[in-house]
């Protein structure tokens, strides 16, 4: 079994992919160039790779070192986010800019734009509430939150609202299910016969179900179990419960891994959009304003 390589290793090999030199990125990492090149012969051994070619013009990385040092991106990027997830997630009580977001939106895309804010703004300080869309917008227009994202179909009259992204509901069942060797689209009818894994009633992920399966003409869905969270609905779908309804964003590597296979419904719509709220009337202003360009720039 291959042993996981550790962060250091991997930030190690992205600067070298800028750098173009070992030695080069042993200095902006802030070690000896011996124990570079040690920790990288480490990581080839972990993973069974030649990573860099060394010739007398520099270092250059292999076509596999290549595909690794996007995948080490990632994993780097995707660990900021948590770290900056979970700075905000301690600081909301006495933070400068208070936000609140709906569980897909706080998993996959909002740490990744505080994070971008607080690099511009070091010094600011930024709280995160992390709740279900129907709560998200209680919270935004009590005045509790400054500014919030939701990913239900609408939002209350009261607030104003910006589309920040888009994302599209997939039903997955695990790879031992019967409808994962199906060739043959589902119908929306033929997904409500059956208990679904689901997400609770004033969630995002449940009113955009709904709503589709209202416009398709199909009855309501039959819950096996609601959970509070994509997590919990992803992990039971995985033990084989139930199919479920979820985000794209949720379950992009667990489709790609095989421990999940999506099934297609042939009428029915499933595409959504990410929005941020916030009161209606009130122009966005200071760091609220800055999170906003930053999240409408993606």
């Amino acid at each position: 079994m291959t042993r996981l390589p550790d962060l250091d290793s991997l930030r190690l090999l992205v600067t070298i992919g800028e750098w173009g030199s070992i030695g080069k990125a042993a200095a902006a990492l802030g070690v000896s160039q011996p124990s570079a090149s040690k920790r990288l012969s480490t990581l080839e051994r972990r993973l069974g790779l030649v990573l860099v070619d060394r010739t007398r013009r520099g270092t250059e990385l292999t076509p596999a070192g290549r595909v690794m040092c996007g995948w080490a991106q990632r994993v780097l990027h995707e660990l900021d986010g948590l770290v900056t997830g979970a700075e905000a997630l301690r600081s909301k009580r006495d933070a400068e800019l208070r936000v609140a977001a709906s569980m897909t939106l706080a998993e996959h895309l909002v740490p990744v734009w505080i994070g971008e804010v607080r690099r511009a703004e070091p010094s600011l300080y930024i709280g995160l509430q992390v709740t279900n869309s129907e709560t998200v917008a209680e919270l935004v227009t009590s005045g509790e939150v400054d500014v919030g994202f939701v990913e239900s179909p609408a939002a209350p009259a009261e607030l104003s609202t910006r589309k920040v992204a888009t994302d599209r509901l997939v039903v997955v069942v695990a790879a031992t299910h019967p409808w994962a060797r199906r060739r043959k689209p589902l119908r929306a009818s033929e997904l409500v016969s059956v208990p679904l894994a689901v997400r609770e009633r004033g969630s995002g992920t449940r009113e955009t179900l709904d709503r589709a399966l209202e416009r398709a003409g199909a009855g309501p869905v039959e819950p096996l179990v609601e959970l509070g969270s994509a997590t919990a609905v992803r992990s039971a779908v995985i033990a084989g419960a139930a199919p479920a309804v979820l985000s794209e964003l949720a379950v992009a590597g667990d489709l790609v891994e095989g421990r999940l296979v999506e099934v297609t419904v042939a009428d029915l719509d499933l595409r959504r959009t990410l929005r941020a709220v916030w009161p209606s009337g009130r122009k966005l202003v200071g760091p609220a304003a800055e999170l906003l360009a930053v999240a409408t720039r993606g």
